[in-house]
């Protein structure tokens, strides 16, 4: 049987075949047809394939450059990966960190201050306090509605109160991860209120802290009162503000407490303590999960003042008392003991109440004070500037004697002034008051004794300016005494050189019998007169008035007490200081103060009546000691415009000290 063939081979035009793979010439090729049946297509593949190279040139002159394209980069890598890991190293570190491990502050408790009967003037209680961590705080719009929950529940706080908080923080800086004080002493329920919503609320935080409570107390009842003197020698706390972060660096946040005046100023760091340290691991929202380790805070020493809270507040109910009959709104009182330097009692008039500062002043309480014509925040025993009157004249007559310009029989005849050509310097007595010797001049304040032994007169050489400035100097004036409150001014003892200099005019021997009965341009404060009278109580010692006693730990332990060591002694001689000594006698018994002899002890003392304006009444002195014997204490009363110190400010000290040697001996005694 005749086979049929069902496919037909077809010649392939070789120029047009698309399954032929050309490359370059094909020389002596053979191609195999290859039938597939269906509609496969048939493949040639040539037996013998010849290889072609194919690339691209390159100009090797440009090889430098590309090269220093290549190491800059490189360089550019390096420098940046050295600043990441070694400038910034820490900084990164620290931040990833904190999105895990954390070191929190444990605050200690703030030492307790005690008068020196151990009765407790502050205490601390507890308050609410609410802060923000800006790190941990959410994006918006969560942030958003944090922030408004929180200034609907703090009346006092608006919304665009915190936003204005969370701006002045650098969102990108370690200083996010710092607490940011939002709000204090919130009331309880409101307190409640944010610590059950701050627990699902990132970076927002409810601490209970303390805050001072300043004591007050009525003599011889246990419910404390609030407002008076004791505000200006204790000051108070409150928050720290940007000045005082910058100053102390490190050891404060934000959010603390610092002294702000007073004792709790002066005495801050004994009394705040040392912090101590937790390390937590935190959540997402920046809460506590776990504690790591722990340091516990140190709490910070109690203080013992020398003060007495029975004599200070015996004094000021004495003081204001006066005042108020008087009609006078100004005044300072203060006690001292004479062999130590211990103050017992500073009474500043005006005061205010420590209590608002505490607890944060408003804004409207603050101008009142401020505004106040009285200055109550102004403590005038340290601070207080005035011309001392006579008070001055023991030192003035210290001096001559000390320099032998006089002897204690030296006499002068007061007719009721000198004349230095057409200028007339009076005794305050008109007609004078006759022979008086050194004693008796002091008893009397005989101008005209003090204007000859001071300047001179004729043919008598005085003390001059520059020997009233040294010895004015050895007793402590124009400079601070030291004590242990900020604020204290210096004074002025006026020279000479510094009148050419200030007021262009030489020195006049006007100003010269002017300095020497306390007027013309010296100033001293009352505790200046506080000190100098107590070198004469005691003999020649000149001490460092100071409020504190003893230094207790925060069990009430005993750390230290202060020395009772004199700046300086036997700059007079004893002698000399007796016969002064006798003089300020002489004017209890026969001068200016014989309103004191109603007191159940001898006392001794200088009245002084000072001018400083023309057209206003003269500031009162009084400055004294008692026992006259054995001296206990030395007592400073100043009213400013009280007229002469004989009238108001005697009748001030004679109350307070029958009562020191009176009543208080029976229901207070001293240690």
């Amino acid at each position: 049987m005749k086979a049929y063939r069902f496919f037909k081979p077809i010649k392939r035009n070789k120029s047009k075949d698309p399954f032929v793979i050309l490359s370059g010439k094909i020389r002596n090729s053979k191609i195999n047809t290859v039938s597939r049946t269906k509609w496969a297509e048939d493949t040639y593949i040539s037996e013998k394939k010849e290889k072609e190279t194919i690339g691209k040139s390159f100009n090797i002159a440009k090889l430098p450059f590309a090269t220093g394209i290549l190491l800059f980069f490189l360089f550019f890598l390096l420098a940046k990966t050295a600043w990441l890991q070694i400038v910034k190293g820490d900084y990164y570190y620290s931040m990833a960190e904190g999105n895990r491990i954390r070191i929190e502050r444990l605050e200690p408790n703030r030492g307790v201050i005690y008068d020196r009967q151990m009765r407790p003037l502050v205490r601390n209680n507890p308050n609410f306090l609410l802060y923000l961590i800006p790190a941990d705080l959410p994006d918006e719009p969560q942030r958003e509605e944090i922030i408004q929950e929180i200034s609907e529940i703090l009346d006092d706080i608006s919304r665009a109160d915190i936003i204005d908080i969370i701006k002045s923080v650098k969102m990108n800086s370690l200083e996010a991860y710092r607490p940011l004080f939002v709000a204090d002493h919130i009331e309880y329920e409101p307190a409640m209120a944010l610590y059950l919503r701050s627990s699902v609320w990132p970076g927002v935080v409810l601490s209970n802290r303390t805050n001072r409570e300043y004591l007050r107390y009525i003599v011889g009842e246990e419910e404390p009162v609030q407002g008076d003197s004791l505000s200006h020698v204790l000051g108070y706390t409150g928050k720290i503000n940007t000045d005082e972060l910058e100053k102390f660096g490190e050891e404060y946040l934000p959010i603390d407490y610092i002294g702000k005046m007073g004792i709790e100023y002066f005495w801050e760091n004994e009394l705040k303590g040392e912090s101590g340290k937790k390390q937590i691991e935190v959540d997402a929202f920046g809460k506590e999960k776990k504690l790591l380790g722990e340091i516990k805070p140190v709490d910070g020493n109690n203080l013992v003042l020398s003060l007495d809270l029975v004599q200070q507040l015996k004094l000021e109910e004495i003081l204001r008392a006066h005042l108020d009959r008087l009609k006078l709104n100004r005044a300072s009182g203060i006690i001292v003991n004479p062999n130590n330097g211990e103050i017992l009692a500073m009474v500043c008039w005006p005061a205010y109440s420590n209590n608002s500062f505490a607890r944060g002043i408003s804004r409207d309480e603050y101008n009142k004070l401020i505004e106040h014509p009285d200055k109550p925040l102004f403590n005038r025993c340290i601070s207080g500037e005035y011309p001392s009157g006579s008070i001055i004249k023991p030192i003035i007559a210290a001096a001559a004697l000390e320099e032998n310009i006089i002897s204690e029989k030296t006499s002068f005849l007061s007719v009721g002034g000198i004349r230095i050509g057409q200028w007339f310097f009076p005794d305050w007595l008109a007609g004078g008051h006759g022979t008086v010797d050194v004693r008796t001049a002091i008893a009397v304040s005989a101008n005209t004794f003090f204007y000859n032994i001071g300047g001179g007169y004729n043919d008598f050489n005085g003390l001059g300016v520059d020997r009233i400035v040294e010895y004015g100097e050895k007793f402590g004036l124009g400079a601070q005494t030291g004590v242990d409150l900020a604020g204290e001014r210096t004074g002025f003892l006026p020279t000479a050189k510094w009148k050419k200099e200030v007021k262009g005019e030489r020195w006049y021997i006007g100003d010269t019998y002017h300095l020497a009965i306390g007027q013309g341009d010296l100033l001293i404060t009352p505790l200046q007169a506080a000190v100098y009278t107590s070198v004469f109580a005691n003999g020649g010692k000149l001490y460092r008035p100071h409020f504190i006693k003893e230094i207790l730990n925060g069990d009430d332990e005993f750390i230290k007490a202060t020395e009772n060591v004199p700046i300086r002694e036997e700059f007079i001689d004893p002698y000399n200081i007796t016969v002064v000594r006798q003089g300020m006698r002489r004017t209890v018994t026969h001068g200016s103060a014989r309103s004191l002899q109603t007191v159940p002890v001898a006392v001794a003392g200088k009245t002084g009546t000072a001018q400083w304006s023309t057209k206003k009444e003269t500031h009162a002195w009084f400055t004294g000691f008692a026992p006259y014997d054995n001296p206990e204490l030395v007592i400073i009363i100043m009213v400013e415009e009280g007229g002469e110190g004989s009238g108001t400010a005697v009748p001030i000290a004679r109350e307070y000290l029958e009562w020191y040697f009176g009543e208080r001996l029976e229901n207070y005694p001293l240690d």
